[in-house]
């Protein structure tokens, strides 16, 4: 596999890591005990911390990634191993 699949692979897997764990974490005004601005959502974060989230998604992304590509090297997991219905020629 060339490096820049595994770049491509990367960038995937840390986009879509990224919007997984936006959710995670986040506290609104009510939670932290804080005054909300008029007219602000209820569910409204209280403080949102971009740098960590960018950081946890590199970490997961890269562990992701990694694993991603033993796979592909070893070949731990094949199709025959998921395919759940009807025959499949080899």
């Amino acid at each position: 596999m060339q490096w820049t699949s595994v770049l491509a692979i990367y960038f995937l897997f840390f986009v879509f890591s990224a919007f997984i764990l936006l959710p995670f974490g986040v506290r609104t005004h009510d939670e932290a005990g804080l005054e909300m601005v008029p007219g602000q959502a209820d569910s409204a974060p209280a403080e949102f911390r971009g740098g960590r989230l960018l950081l946890r998604a590199a970490v997961l992304a890269a562990f992701v990634t990694t694993a991603y590509v033993l796979n592909y090297i070893y070949g731990w997991i094949t199709v025959n191993d998921i395919m759940f219905w009807g025959p499949w020629a080899d």
